[in-house]
């Protein structure tokens, strides 16, 4: 039997109830979203230092400081043209931030609203929309920039197009789901009853209630762009030297794989942190935000 007495007790219905309430149903952070979160800003405070300072010139060759392993002097150690590895490694990051942003806004920007259009009208422009997503999704992102890299040339920009386009069914298919289950809902009917338009009801209602499955959707892409960006500079369709990039740091020094291992381990490790990082991040976001997970 409880002990508390009465007096102690929250009223049913008072604010203070309400806060007793909040609390209990507080929960702590995901480690996954922590430990994910951490990974990501130590890549972006990475991107961020690089453009003010790296300890050398990542673009300067040194040739009598060539094939250096890792000392004092150059902590990652110096590649084949005597370049600084660490220096490199930073500069890398603002490709991998930059082409992550930038692919992730295109797909978002085209792939939600023609996602929330086939959720609000599925029986028109829903069949078209899907169907053309679809088609598009029987070409990966990666397969779409090596296609663009060959007709365009290969480049940054190049692959921040074509994977921003490879992403967007992907955000199609989210916001169209998140769009039925919302436009099932008994305040849209309410909202329809009162002749509200539909753009009116996508803003108010449909978009607030899916904003977290699309950043969501958004983590998972951003990995998934930055693996990418990288596989495509290793193809030699990425990013151009002298410009550093990691995908291209690996393919430049994959000729000294046994030799030389730190010119390898540096830049995947790089790449790994990153990809690890958004993959976390985004499925601890899931855990947190998915009603039905949080449930559990």
């Amino acid at each position: 039997m409880s002990t508390t007495p009465l007096t102690d007790r929250p009223v049913p219905g008072t604010v203070s109830e309400t806060a007793v309430r909040v609390r209990r149903e507080r929960r702590p952070l995901e480690p996954g979203l922590v430990i994910g979160g951490a990974l990501i800003v130590l890549v972006a405070l990475t991107a961020l230092v690089s453009l003010v300072w790296t300890p050398y010139d990542p673009t300067m060759a040194v040739a009598s400081d060539r094939l250096q392993p890792p000392s004092g002097a150059h902590w990652m150690g110096t590649d084949r043209y005597g370049r600084d590895v660490l220096s490199q490694v930073m500069a890398g990051a603002q490709i991998t931030m930059l082409v992550g942003t930038i692919a992730v806004a295109i797909g978002l920007v085209i792939g939600a609203p023609l996602g929330i259009l086939a959720g609000m009208r599925p029986k028109r422009a829903g069949v078209l929309v899907m169907g053309g997503s679809d088609v598009l999704m029987a070409f990966p992102g990666l397969l779409l920039a090596i296609v663009f890299g060959a007709v365009f040339g290969g480049g940054t920009v190049t692959a921040m197009i074509a994977l921003g386009i490879g992403s967007a069914p992907a955000f199609a298919r989210v916001a169209r789901a998140g769009t039925l289950q919302v436009m099932s809902m008994d305040y849209v009917f309410a909202a329809k009853a009162a002749n509200r338009p539909d753009i009116a009801i996508a803003v108010r209602h449909v978009l607030p209630n899916i904003g977290g499955m699309l950043i969501v959707q958004c983590s998972v892409n951003f990995a998934i762009a930055v693996l990418a960006e990288a596989g495509l500079s290793f193809l030699g369709l990425g990013t151009m030297p002298p410009t550093p990039s990691w995908g291209r740091m690996l393919l430049d020094s994959q000729q000294f794989l046994g030799v030389n291992d730190y010119l390898i381990i540096f830049p995947g490790l790089a790449i790994a942190v990153a990809v690890l990082g958004f993959n976390l991040f985004g499925d601890g976001l899931r855990d947190r935000l998915d009603p039905t997970l949080r449930s559990r």
